[in-house]
């Protein structure tokens, strides 16, 4: 038996790397072997990416993309197809689960460093992966056809409309595919969130793991670890990823798909956090909730937009530019950057003053995604790991942290009295966060870093 099967291998690998494969990217593919707990969410996302694309499957055979039948046809898996409830909430709570490990992955990056050099492009990547993600589950939140999917979908298509010159409202059609979010808006919507969206999302997956493995894994110290090498030519503080990290990662499967299950039988909805109630209902272009709000996962963003009123404009982003041009013009040395400095700071007071805040809301709203991808370059420690940073940068991810999270309670509270000033405050602070990073990171007192790997 194990003749032929070696035989059956040797016909494959002559027509197929199959082997080099396993080697390169799992058998002698050497890992830090300081890995600790943080280090299971990027294969917990991995995981999660597989259940949504096989549930998302069993979902498309019964879902019609109409506006007449889309609501029905989510009610009759619900309710008439065997084990439907269970692939419908799989991909519910499969996409907030996404989303908390692609979030604690990121978090993880910014604590141990993972973004800078040589990761630049890996970190590029991750960010793609996450924007794509955000895309997907935008558009897979209007498919059910409940009345906040309507108008959630609704209003932050309308955005666009805030982009001067004409040119919102016409990118704004384009998307819809009509002048309001319409039956051509969910079929598109349908074709993006099934099609179009996932195909990129994997082949973004595959290009995050080849460079992954192309520059090596970080690890807790932020060392290098490919650079001490013993007289084998392997490295000293490396172990190979598998069988060591596979059934580390199996650990950490079986107790993620523990709590996976406790909430999609127990609480699906989570209290209206993972399924609103006013999804419940049909999309009724007469009645709009009492408060539009966004998922979850998208509720920071979404304060950030909400907070930026013309006040906010004139006392809150008028100073933080100015302050941040005199800043810069202080810190570089070079003679061109200070003129660089001046013209863009320049150039940005003028359009505060011309372009209303609506369209300053959509820019922070973006910024607050995009920021993210500057972080390699922000960065100026010498040091890449949170463990021998010293307590500027820690305060400041701490107070990034609780601000995010606090934005991410207000995008889902009503947008009014002490909750504006509250959400104003915190916008001030996540901006300040990557703004100031170059400064507070070049005079944090930091900490040696050990030759070899801690345990």
């Amino acid at each position: 038996m194990q003749k032929v099967f070696d035989a059956m291998l040797g016909w494959v690998d002559a027509r197929f790397p199959l082997i080099k494969t396993w080697e390169e990217h799992l058998s002698k593919y050497y890992a830090p072997k300081n890995f600790n707990f943080w280090y299971y969410f990027g294969s917990l996302a991995l995981l999660v990416l597989v259940i949504q694309i096989v549930s998302g499957i069993f979902l498309t055979m019964h879902y019609k993309p109409d506006t007449q039948l889309a609501f029905a046809s989510v009610e009759y898996i619900m309710r008439d197809v065997p084990w439907g409830w269970l692939m419908r909430y799989l991909h519910s709570t499969g996409a907030s689960f996404f989303f908390i490990t692609v979030y604690l992955h990121m978090l993880r990056g910014i604590m141990y460093g993972s973004y800078r050099g040589p990761r630049e492009l890996l970190w590029l990547i991750g960010m793609a992966i996450f924007i794509a993600l955000m895309a997907e589950a935008f558009m897979g939140y209007l498919l059910p056809w409940g009345n906040m999917s309507y108008w959630g979908a609704q209003v932050i298509i309308s955005l666009f409309s805030a982009i001067p010159f004409g040119i919102g409202d016409i990118l704004s059609e384009w998307i819809r595919g009509d002048f309001v979010v319409s039956d051509a808006t969910l079929n598109r919507f349908f074709a993006f969130h099934v099609i179009a969206v996932p195909l990129a999302l994997c082949g973004l997956v595959f290009v995050h793991i080849v460079a992954l493995h192309k520059v090596g894994s970080n690890n807790p110290d932020g060392i290098e670890i490919k650079k001490n090498k013993g007289p084998d030519g392997l490295p000293v503080d490396g172990i190979p990823f598998h069988p060591y990290y596979t059934v580390k990662d199996i650990v950490g499967v079986a107790g993620f798909l523990i709590i996976f299950a406790a909430v999609i039988f127990f609480a699906p909805e989570l209290g209206g956090w993972f399924l609103e109630h006013d999804n419940f209902t049909p999309a009724n272009i007469l009645q709009t909730p009492p408060e539009i709000v966004p998922l979850w996962y998208f509720t920071p963003y979404y304060s950030l937009l909400r907070a930026t009123t013309e006040e906010m404009v004139t006392k809150g982003l008028l100073p933080l530019t100015i302050v941040m041009t005199i800043l810069t013009v202080i810190s570089v040395r070079n003679v061109l950057a200070k003129m660089a400095a001046v013209g863009i700071g320049s150039v940005v007071v003028v359009c505060l003053f011309i372009f209303e805040a609506k369209l300053w809301g959509v820019i922070l709203m973006g910024l607050g995604v995009g920021l993210f991808a500057f972080l390699p370059w922000l960065d100026m420690s010498p040091v890449k790991s949170i463990r021998y940073k010293g307590w500027m940068f820690k305060t400041a991810l701490i107070i990034f942290c609780i601000d995010f999270l606090v934005l991410g309670w207000l995008g889902t509270q009503p947008a009014s009295g002490p909750n504006v000033i509250l959400a104003q405050i915190g916008t001030i602070l996540y901006l300040l966060f990557f703004f100031l990073m170059p400064w507070y990171t070049t005079f944090d007192k930091t900490k040696p870093v050990p030759e070899r790997v801690t345990q």
